[in-house]
């Protein structure tokens, strides 16, 4: 860790804990020493089928051994195009008849750049609508509609328009049952402009609080959309590809977007993204989009044995049925009278994405970062990696082909930390180097 602060940039660092492994299997991490943790987090679920699935390292090894090029810039390979196809019939296309294309990238951040580029070229219309607290992106045009960045203190685009994303638990409005009605009513205000391009939207708003949008949220864009000749993109990047106990977690909501992007657990651990939409968005302006090492022979064939192991649906099933099992542990825990119980404000999530909100107690919903920061440093001390998200949201997407065991394993760490955090366990002098967001 002293080596790492003397080295490495600290634009690039969010750190929680003196977090250092020096090994990883499936959902585990091993310490310098040996020490193993129960990795809840999948890094950021970038691994989220597991640190050295055998099936991707054994595409990667393959594909490095004998790489056609790095590159599609100025050619292609069959790896690349293979994984374009299967992605093409992976996504539901919003208007079969008409031709789609497929970005390749590096990371959810230059997915969406270009898919917000892209409904701005062809719509010829600068706007965007985004949602305050979102994530869409750590730079450029997808860092300038991201609100967790905006609120930061990053610099917005200059033509986004920020709504509230419904959260029943903190209701904007005042009353949960209204949330929905209030930021559609916005929507349409926005939209009836004309000046929208494209609406971009997460289908679990993930670092800005782990929230599970209500019914009615995600459907009533899509009409809006279609109305007034603006693009949806959803951001499955965190929870797509089976995360949410659904191979796309849009489908909870019974819609197809015009543009799907991808990211993170696509490349199994390595950097590969991918936007899915119509060829008038994404064809056009020609080499607007280069990086010299897009479509690399590595990440493709990573993202191939991704996409193999989607369309196999065993991790999907898992995460649905390990998710249901957390959230019903989290939520009896809630309910015990334990020391730390009544700071558990809401349990919540989808699959295995879920969020555990920590509050003031004592029938206070107050949100409590300091709480929440300090139970994430006493899980690690404990055998477990969890992040914080929206200061007060213990975030937990552990790697989707997680056993039933491990999730026992893992709400015993969680709820004993969250008794120790509540209980003065960690000093406010041990989290201070670890300042997170």
């Amino acid at each position: 860790m002293a080596r790492d602060a003397q080295a490495i940039a600290g634009v690039e660092r969010l750190r929680f804990f003196p977090l250092a492994a020096i090994a990883g299997r499936g959902e585990l991490l091993v310490e310098p020493g040996g020490r193993e943790l129960l990795d809840l987090s999948a890094s950021w679920t970038a691994a989220g089928f597991g640190y050295g699935n055998p099936a991707i390292a054994e595409a990667i090894a393959a594909a490095a051994a004998t790489a056609p090029g790095a590159s599609i810039l100025s050619g292609t390979h069959p790896d690349a195009v293979a994984l374009a196809e299967e992605l093409l019939e992976l996504v539901p296309a919003r208007a079969p008849e008409q031709p789609r294309r497929v970005y390749l990238g590096h990371a959810g951040t230059d997915a969406n750049d270009v898919a917000l580029r892209g409904c701005r070229h062809a719509t010829g219309r600068p706007g965007v609508l985004a949602f305050e607290h979102g994530y869409h992106g750590g730079f450029g045009a997808a860092q300038g509609v991201s609100g967790v960045h905006v609120a930061a203190g990053a610099s917005a685009d200059p033509d986004v328009v920020f709504l509230p994303y419904p959260d029943r638990f903190r209701p904007h409005t005042g009353d949960a049952a209204m949330v929905v009605d209030d930021v559609l009513e916005r929507a349409a205000a926005a939209l009836s402009r004309g000046r929208i391009a494209a609406v971009i939207v997460e289908p679990l708003q993930s670092d800005g609080g782990l929230i599970v949008p209500p019914d009615g949220f995600l459907a009533g864009l899509r009409a809006l959309c279609d109305e007034h000749g603006s693009y949806l993109i959803v951001d499955e990047v965190k929870v797509g590809l089976g995360r949410t106990g659904r191979t796309h977690a849009f489908e909870h909501a019974g819609i197809v977007p015009d543009v799907v992007t991808l990211g993170k657990a696509l490349g199994g651990g390595v950097p590969l993204s991918a936007a899915i939409g119509p060829a008038d968005v994404l064809d056009e302006p020609t080499a607007s989009a280069l990086m010299t090492t897009i479509g690399n022979p590595i990440s493709c064939a990573a993202g191939r044995a991704v996409l193999a192991l989607v369309r196999d649906g065993a991790a999907t099933r898992n995460a649905d049925e390990r998710g249901t099992q957390l959230r019903a542990l989290l939520a009896q825990y809630a309910a015990s009278g334990r020391p730390g119980a009544e700071r558990v404000g809401d349990v919540r999530g989808l699959g295995l994405s879920i969020g555990v909100e920590l509050v003031v107690g004592a029938g206070d919903d107050a949100p409590d970062a300091v709480l929440t920061a300090k139970a994430a440093y006493r899980a690690w001390e404990l055998g477990a990696v969890a992040f914080p998200v929206r200061g007060n949201v213990l975030e937990l997407t552990p790697a989707l082909t997680i056993s039933a065991e491990a999730i026992d394993r893992a709400a015993t760490i969680l709820t004993r930390a969250i008794d120790d955090a509540a209980a003065g366990a960690v000093s406010d002098e041990q989290i201070a180097a670890f300042q997170g967001w």
